[in-house]
């Protein structure tokens, strides 16, 4: 018997519309995925290796703190000014995916703010606040998606699917180091990750053995490489 569909249309998201970019305006990533899977861990990784070579900025949200913003703040990973926050003050997906008003006016505020400086952006990394595998960010917010899982939810969240799971841009399985620990198979992770991504593609990191998120890193370099070359 097949799964009961709300919508009846199990593969509803696949094609999802893609934001109308335009060539002078700065890519935005979207970054979501459940509490403590490391996401704020992933932009600050991000934004050490990529600051010195493009101009970005980064934008959190939070339900009723900016302790996101904070934490990269306090780690210097970029200036004060290219860091800001948005206190959702309720389900954190409401604000990247339903009622994204506030998301787009931080980001006006972020573009304008280094518009006609000579450092324009290039770059925005939009981290979504922590929630469950039905986050999604809207397209008219973002133009591709990263959803990040850790390996401590244990070796069946990827083939139970959900939306970030199944149909982000790219899928990032963290702390594959935490495997031997807490009895997480990361062959099975990867087989039931290929199993519902229809060949989208997934990258397994360890930010305490790569600092840098390697197979992260490269795979935004090609996103800006193709944003820059339309």
């Amino acid at each position: 018997m097949p799964p009961h569909l709300l919508d009846g249309q199990p593969h509803a998201h696949a094609d999802r519309p893609r934001r109308a970019r335009r060539a002078d305006e700065p890519l935005r990533i979207g970054i979501g995925g459940p509490v403590g899977s490391g996401k704020t861990a992933l932009v600050a990784a991000l934004c050490r290796q990529l600051r010195d070579e493009l101009s970005l900025a980064v934008l959190t949200n939070d339900i009723y703190t900016t302790e996101d913003a904070d934490f990269l703040r306090r780690h210097a990973v970029l200036p004060d000014d290219r860091i800001a926050a948005v206190q959702t003050g309720g389900c954190p997906h409401t604000a990247i995916r339903d009622d994204i008003t506030a998301n787009l006016d931080a980001i006006d505020d972020l573009i304008a703010a280094h518009s006609g400086t000579g450092e324009d952006l290039d770059l925005i990394l939009v981290e979504s606040g922590g929630d469950n595998l039905t986050a999604t960010f809207s397209s008219g917010l973002i133009d591709v998606q990263i959803f990040v899982i850790d390996v401590a939810g244990g070796d069946k969240v990827p083939r139970k699917g959900g939306p970030g799971v199944t149909f982000s841009d790219l899928l990032v399985i963290n702390k594959t180091d935490l495997a031997p620990l807490v009895g997480a198979d990361l062959d099975v992770m990867r087989h039931d990750a290929e199993a519902v991504r229809a060949g989208r593609p997934t990258a397994l990191i360890s930010l305490t053995a790569d600092p840098a998120a390697t197979p992260v890193l490269d795979w935004v370099r090609e996103q800006l490489r193709v944003a820059q070359a339309v």
